[in-house]
């Protein structure tokens, strides 16, 4: 398959330097502050509940959804961590102490009380949410103690929806989109693992393996969807590999995708094609190929060196990369609006700095 060209060397492809952090940012930074277009999944019970977004979200109503505003708001701070003398810095710092301020937060908190929004953000939103207090938690920085102080009331509230609701999940939810079961448990067991959270580790341990233990020669050849931004199996193999022991992962995967060492499914290992990027859902497939690659760079770690399928996944990842890190910026807020938060993760989480 002809690979898309892009405007990197194949080394830059890879990396994050501060030049691209700041391009990343900048991209941030506008979208988070921008409320309109904006796309909410709000239930409205009565006329009292129409309301602005910024009315609705004090702390998190830009970047076009409510997830999007959480990951860019995750994004800032890690490229904050990592490049702290970005030129954007001061306005970084700025922009977060404006936005998560402890009446903000209290009042996002509050918003998830209203008994029709028991379902709002499940469980995307909340991952990444999830992943924003993970990401402080492990700061030490004076502005990061404070913002993440601020999140407790909204970090309890997340922590307790997912302690009522998985155990009631009876049947995974495996699509490529918003209410994947995988990613949503993957995110959650990150958190619970840096922060101490045993209780919500083990109950992610206990349904990630009630949901797919038992898995076997997953369907990779039907992917992708048409709007696809997560692979289905990929994503649930990456939470597999948080969950099971290297040992037991091992052969696990083997089962699970047994050709990957022979480049098969093909539909899965090559980079999926985007034909219009100012479509909303066509543009998820950008973000397909970005969590694709970071997915299967980080399976190919938990693999051994004398595993072929190990080599398949990091030239695959690598290809995926390529196919999608020049398209992060657009020219079109359908795209630009969330892809950087994928591009980061990938560039920073996965090995690949």
């Amino acid at each position: 398959m002809a690979m898309p060209q892009t405007g990197f060397s194949d080394e830059q492809a890879l990396t994050l330097d501060r030049d691209r952090a700041s391009g990343f940012a900048r991209i941030a930074l506008e979208a988070i502050v921008r409320e309109y277009p904006n796309k909410p999944e709000h239930v409205l019970s009565g006329l009292e509940d129409l309301d602005s977004p910024r009315g609705l979200h004090p702390a998190f109503y830009g970047a076009y959804d409510w997830h999007s505003a959480v990951h860019g708001h995750w994004m800032l701070v890690r490229l904050l961590r990592q490049f702290p003398d970005l030129p954007e810095a001061a306005t970084i710092r700025e922009t977060l102490s404006d936005h998560l301020t402890a009446e903000n937060l209290q009042a996002e908190a509050d918003y998830f009380d209203h008994p029709d929004r028991r379902s709002f953000e499940r469980p995307y939103g909340w991952a990444w949410l999830l992943k924003l207090v993970e990401e402080l938690d492990g700061w030490n920085d004076p502005d990061a103690s404070t913002w993440r102080a601020n999140l407790r009331p909204l970090e309890t509230v997340i922590v307790n929806r997912y302690l009522d609701y998985f155990p009631k999940q009876t049947y995974p939810i495996r699509t490529g989109v918003h209410p994947n079961t995988a990613f949503g448990l993957a995110f959650a067991h990150d958190y619970a693992t840096a922060v101490g959270h045993d209780r919500l580790r083990s109950l992610v341990e206990e349904r990630a393996r009630a949901y797919f233990d038992s898995d076997t020669d997953a369907p990779g050849r039907w992917e992708p969807s048409g709007a696809d931004f997560f692979s289905p199996s990929l994503m649930e193999a990456d939470l597999m590999r948080r969950v099971l022991p290297t040992a037991e992962f091992r052969p696990w995967f083997a089962q699970f995708l047994p050709n990957v060492a022979q480049g098969e499914p093909a539909s899965l290992l090559q980079p999926a094609e985007v034909t219009d990027r100012t479509d909303p859902q066509l543009v998820h497939l950008d973000g397909l190929n970005l969590s694709r690659a970071w997915c299967m760079r980080s399976i190919a770690e938990a693999l051994t060196e004398a595993d072929p399928a190990q080599a398949v996944l990091r030239a695959s990842a690598d290809q995926h990369a390529r196919a999608a890190l020049d398209h992060v910026a657009s020219g079109d807020y359908v795209g630009e609006h969330w892809l950087a938060s994928f591009a980061v993760f990938l560039l920073t989480e996965s090995g690949t700095q």
